[in-house]
């Protein structure tokens, strides 16, 4: 809370920009006594009906004393905030702390009164529903916990953006007049109805960029062959179906091959939804302001010379996206690619690509132009001569990524009915958070998959701004995993999975039937099956001999099979065989998987390109428009990663199974195991466990002793016994420890806790590494302790070095390490892994976010590759599995109620047959990192 030597101070956090309803953008920020002009300008433009609905009374202007009230604020008592859209207030929220009897007060007060305005030419676009989002956040930073509202009953607009926002509430009606308290405290329902309208908005914003009814191309130069005209004549040749414009300042004449031509865009008649800015950087701007001041929507630019060029270009991208936002416009880029839109309704080429994309539902998103470039020409290889129908839908490349990001297009295609599989390519997260919050949303609605980039090189590429992780790359996709997305590592399993899930069922689980021609071949692919996690059946060899009936015949045996949930067919080529054997085959394995639409079907051929062309000849090349599933509405879409032996109905024999074929058995296997985790996944995302409640937690507690320690300073580790307090009041028991800095003092130490005890070292480079001799265990008495005692400081140092202390023993196990930190762009991450050197090394860590629920504390424990230790491997006791899980279970509460704990690491943890033991514990606390995913919606700040 400020205090009154900085009650006045400016609160430049405070200023955000946000996505409206409709997609565009403005610009929130606390209102000063500079605004004044604006604040008039702005009343003047709103209708008479609105400023009665404000004030309770005609108010046609403001007095002087009304515009000092409005502009001159102390942010803790009286704030207000503006909606600003070039530079223009569209609308203004304020609020005024007052005590119970409804007058002015300061803290402790915790209500104010909170009032709204907006302009009528931006009502109806979310406007005051984000600025509430926004007072509400700045009023509980100022110590404010509730607001009262006073609203005529017939401004139902008003009304509904309070009763609509999820908070907690209390209504009356008085006078004529609606009283409206609510808590601004955060609950389940406003934070869904704020991630709901979070969706819409950068859905739509995204929508507008990718299907605009005209596109205007700046810097379209009269000879083919610069990047401008490359931009027109891709967007001619596309057939691009909304108006298309040329803009160069040095065009003189009035069409370019049969397109309009202008020297500006505010010489076009006509609205303009989309520009291209392909231009030098340093023209950029002037192109900007013309089209803000034109309105135009959003920009797709492709000039470089931004962030990827050092640190003033890094300067110049942020001035260009703070220039545009500050018209309401978003951007693809800088250095983009462009973007693509293969509906009839809209054939958008707006990139460097020369030839459009094949139609279809994979939507894909690319980071690099070229493995942009790589991944639209793959897909154009093998969608049209292996798969069929496996076309784009939509494709962007956004280049430094400045604005729109990966984040933004999973908004748009969680609900885009014309994609069905979704396929990235990135080379940094901006908002790893954010993202895995969408990820888990959209993998449960169609399948999400993901190859990242510059994974190993330690940062993200020059272009692009992204907050810094401690996490390392495997954590990292782990914690997508967790997600549901389905990590791949190279861009051809990019393609060879999104084939699989865009044109086939996911399996029912890891049984897989293996048959063909090859036995050689049939070995391979039962082998890769055993690498992937599979079950793989005894494969079936049809010997070289098989005709095109064999294969149907065994073909429909496996699918018919209950004991298989997938089928492989491998095929060679016979000695002189011909492309009309060739289409026999397809057409036998085409049919027999039409009768069976239930599981998935995958080819692996071997230098088969008459295969491969003969699996799609039949098959038209437009995505299919009729696809329905059982019980679905009319005109509604089916997906194919949800058929699944429930919901498959008779009609869906009819449906034209198009079978992936793949050059290699490893590739095949590889992507079919991926898709048996996903829907594995999926089964689980529909019971998604939960947090349990533990009557023996004392929250309240916790936070007082928190408050206490943290009262001592920033950064701060605790001691053993401020350690054990805090766990404790967590139900987390640490065993006890006593320190020993002399010999004498260690066998007092021991009287008090009883042998047989332990004696170990807690110097940092000793500790934990028992590997290294600095534990000594079982000692049953005086004698032993001291010999021990002396071995050590011998060996080691002196006990000022070595910090020795002693414990007593704890039950056989197995020794296990539980952490849990903070993590500046991931969250809260929860680890586990055994303890010692053997697992640290091979990097045999499992982890999950937190907050962790009961499936994920099981998952968890099983994660690992040396489980089977903890379950009875080679006839040893199994331990207790169960406590271990309530253990992080705890953990997990802990770090997520108090976001003041940065850091835990319990090591060693011995799990016994019966019960389990904490022998070591830290706790790192520090002041609570901001959560901007809790709270008000805003864009990166650039």
């Amino acid at each position: 809370m400020q205090t009154s030597s900085d009650r006045h101070e400016y609160p430049a956090h405070w200023e955000a920009d946000v996505v409206l309803r409709d997609g565009g953008t403005a610009r929130i920020r606390p209102i000063t006594v500079d605004d004044a002009e604006r604040l008039v300008s702005f009343y003047e433009q709103v209708s008479d009906e609105s400023k009665y609905y404000r004030f309770f009374a005609p108010y046609p202007r403001l007095s002087a004393k009304d515009v000092h009230r409005f502009t001159h604020h102390d942010f803790v008592d009286r704030v207000g905030l503006a909606a600003t859209v070039g530079g223009e207030f569209i609308a203004t929220v304020r609020f005024d702390r007052i005590d119970a009897d409804g007058r002015p007060a300061s803290s402790p007060a915790d209500e104010a009164e909170v009032a709204f305005l907006v302009q009528d030419a931006h009502q109806g676009r979310g406007v005051a529903s984000a600025l509430l989002e926004h007072i509400a956040a700045v009023a509980r930073e100022r110590d404010i916990r509730r607001f009262a509202a006073e609203v005529l009953p017939a401004n139902n607009k008003m009304i509904k953006v309070f009763t609509d926002a999820g908070y907690t509430q209390k209504r009356s009606f008085e006078d004529g007049v609606v009283h409206l308290e609510f808590d601004l405290e955060p609950t389940d329902r406003s934070l869904a109805v704020q991630r709901a309208r979070e969706q819409r908005a950068e859905a739509r914003s995204v929508q507008r960029l990718l299907a605009p009814g005209s596109v205007a191309v700046v810097g379209a130069g009269r000879t083919p062959g610069g990047v401008g005209r490359s931009v027109l004549d891709n967007l001619r040749a596309a057939g691009f179906t909304g108006r298309l414009y040329a803009v160069n300042t040095a065009l003189q004449e009035k069409e370019l091959d049969g397109v309009p031509a202008h020297r500006s865009i505010r010489d076009i008649a006509e609205p303009v939804d989309l520009a291209v800015v392909a231009v030098p950087a340093e023209y950029v701007p002037e192109v900007v302001t013309e089209c803000g001041e034109h309105g135009v929507q959003g920009l797709v630019v492709v000039s470089a010379g931004y962030a990827e060029s050092g640190p003033e270009g890094r300067e110049r991208q942020r001035e260009l996206v703070r220039h545009a936002r500050t018209y309401g416009m978003r951007i693809i880029g800088p250095n983009a690619f462009g973007v693509i839109n293969t509906s009839p309704e809209v054939r958008l080429n707006a990139s460097l690509a020369p030839q459009m994309p094949r139609p279809g539902r994979i939507g894909l998103f690319a980071q690099s132009g070229a493995i942009g470039i790589a991944l639209l020409s793959r897909l154009h290889r093998r969608g049209g001569g292996v798969t069929g129908v496996t076309g784009v839908s939509t494709f962007i490349s956004s280049g430094n990524r400045a604005d729109v990001s990966g984040n933004d297009v999973l908004q748009y295609w969680y609900d885009d009915p014309d994609t069905d599989v979704a396929l990235m390519y990135l080379e940094s997260i901006g908002n790893p958070r954010k993202f895995t919050r969408l990820a888990r949303r959209t993998a449960a609605a169609k399948p999400l998959v993901v190859v990242q980039g510059a994974r190993h090189g330690g940062a993200a590429p020059q272009g692009h701004a992204v907050r810094a992780t401690r996490l390392p790359h495997t954590t990292v996709s782990a914690l997508l995993r967790q997600a549901g997305v389905i990590r791949v590592d190279t861009i051809t399993e990019l393609v060879d999975a999104g084939l699989l899930l865009a044109r086939q069922p996911l399996p029912r689980g890891p049984r897989v039937a293996i048959l063909g021609n090859s036995e050689s071949l049939g070995l391979l692919t039962y082998d890769a099956c055993l690498a992937e996690g599979l079950r793989p059946l005894p494969p079936r060899d049809l010997t070289t001999a098989a005709s095109a009936e064999d294969f149907h015949r065994a073909l429909a045996e496996a699918l018919a099979d209950d004991g298989c949930d997938s089928v492989v067919v491998t095929a060679i080529p016979a000695v002189g065989e011909t492309s009309a054997a060739d289409a026999a085959l397809a057409e036998a394995l085409r049919s027999s998987a039409a009768a069976a639409p239930a599981k998935p079907v995958l080819v692996v051929h071997v230098e088969l390109g008459g295969l491969a062309e003969a699996l799609s000849a039949a098959a038209s090349t437009a995505p299919q428009a009729a696809e329905t599933g059982p019980g679905a509405a009319p005109g509604a879409r089916f997906h194919p990663a949800d058929r699944s032996p429930a919901t498959v109905s008779a009609d869906a024999a009819s449906d034209s199974r198009l079978i992936p074929a793949y050059p290699a058995a490893e590739r095949a296997v590889r992507a079919l195991a991926e898709a048996v985790k996903y829907a594995q996944w999926r089964l689980d995302a529909g019971e998604p466990g939960k947090v349990p409640e533990y009557e023996d937690i004392d929250e309240k507690g916790a936070a007082r002793l928190i408050d206490d320690l943290l009262a001592r300073g920033e950064g701060l580790t605790l001691g053993g016994e401020e350690t054990g307090a805090l766990l404790g009041r967590y139900g987390i028991d640490v065993h006890r420890s006593l320190p020993a800095p002399t010999p004498d003092e260690a066998v007092a130490a021991a009287r008090s806790i009883g042998y047989p005890v332990a004696l170990k070292t807690t110097a940092p480079h000793l500790r934990h590494r028992a590997d290294l001799g600095g534990v000594r265990l079982d000692l049953a008495d005086e004698e032993q302790l001291r010999r021990a005692y002396t071995e050590l400081t011998e060996l080691f140092g002196s006990p000022t070095v070595l910090r020795p202390v002693v414990q007593g023993m704890a039950p056989r196990g197995v020794d296990t390490v539980v952490r849990a930190v903070i993590d500046p762009a991931a969250g809260a991450v929860l680890s586990f892994g055994l303890a010692g050197a053997a697992s640290e090394l091979l990097g045999d860590t499992a982890h999950r976010l937190i907050p962790v629920t009961d499936r994920d504390a099981t998952s968890l424990v099983r994660s690992i590759r040396t489980a089977p230790l903890l379950f009875g491997w080679r006839g040893s006791a199994p331990v207790d599995t169960a406590a271990l899980e309530e253990l992080m279970l705890r953990v997990s509460r802990l770090v997520d109620d108090h976001p003041e704990v940065v850091a835990v690491s319990l090591e060693p943890v011995v799990v016994a047959p019966t019960g389990l033991s904490v022998l070591g514990a830290t706790v790192r606390l520090a002041r609570a990192p901001l959560r901007d995913d809790l709270g008000p919606r805003t864009l990166p700040v650039v």
